[in-house]
């Protein structure tokens, strides 16, 4: 095996010889190189031999002039502190560009997914129908309800309950379950009709009585809208108050009325 010389750099300058250069004191260390044909090369120098001639023991083979064979693949070489492979390059850049792009990700996710509120706003009445008997008054009626989205992702409308109230008490109730899927900042209209069975005696009087010119009934609407939104189910509360006349079938249309987001 050729003889191999190792050269040790100072930490003043790394460039500079440490070893004089005598070419007797050289091959005098490059007889130490080796410990024979058969055993792993190690560039370390036996301790006894080293003292006095400008050679340190070798950390790894600690002056023995030879490490174990199980250990040879597992050894590192030592790279010299001013090589330019542990100079890392534009650190500083990397890490800007890094923190940037998080900040500005996490910023576009909060923003576009923030909860924002459901806008859930009475048309008003669509059409009525009245029917009499000898004590009761009987009134179907229909409603819109406008529901406009203001969040950047879908959702959907899956009940509305609707309660009727005359006079502080119930007059009639109903429960739908819809499936109703509302794009982001869009707009969608929902028809619901509600049985009212009015049994009041001055009502009846006003709805019945040709002599009085003006047949109206107060109704009060409250009503319960259940959506869901990223897999999260809310509940939104809306009421109104309607005027319908109870003499005769009334039909009124209604237009869709966007709301801007």
């Amino acid at each position: 095996m050729g003889a191999t010389f190792s050269q040790l750099a100072s930490q003043e300058d790394e460039n500079k010889l440490i070893l004089p250069p005598d070419p007797a004191f050289g091959s005098k260390a490059a007889s130490y190189s080796s410990t024979g044909n058969s055993k792993p090369f190690c560039s370390c120098v036996p301790c006894d031999r080293a003292a006095g001639t400008g050679f340190v023991t070798c950390p790894t083979c600690q002056g023995s002039g030879e490490i174990p064979r199980e250990l040879e693949k597992q050894l590192v070489a030592l790279i010299p502190y001013g090589d330019q492979r542990l100079k890392p390059r534009h650190t500083k850049l990397s890490v800007f560009l890094a923190v940037s792009i998080c900040l500005v990700t996490s910023s576009l996710i909060v923003f576009f997914l923030f909860p924002r509120t459901i806008t859930v706003q009475p048309v008003g009445l669509n059409s009525s129908t009245v029917a009499t008997d000898e004590a009761n008054v009987y009134l179907n009626i229909t409603s819109i309800l406008n529901i406009s989205n203001n969040n950047y992702c879908p959702i959907t409308v899956t009940q509305l309950t609707i309660e009727v109230l005359h006079l502080s008490l119930v007059v009639g109730q109903v429960s739908h379950s819809l499936l109703l899927h509302i794009g982001s900042l869009a707009s969608e209209q929902i028809f619901y009709a509600v049985a009212n069975r009015i049994w009041d005696e001055n009502t009846y009087k006003i709805c019945t009585w040709l002599e009085i010119k003006v047949h109206h009934v107060l109704l009060h609407i409250q009503g319960t809208l259940t959506y869901s939104y990223l897999s999260r189910s809310e509940q939104l509360v809306f009421q109104s108050y309607e005027y319908v006349d109870c003499q005769g079938n009334t039909s009124v249309p209604h237009l869709l009325v966007s709301h801007p987001p």
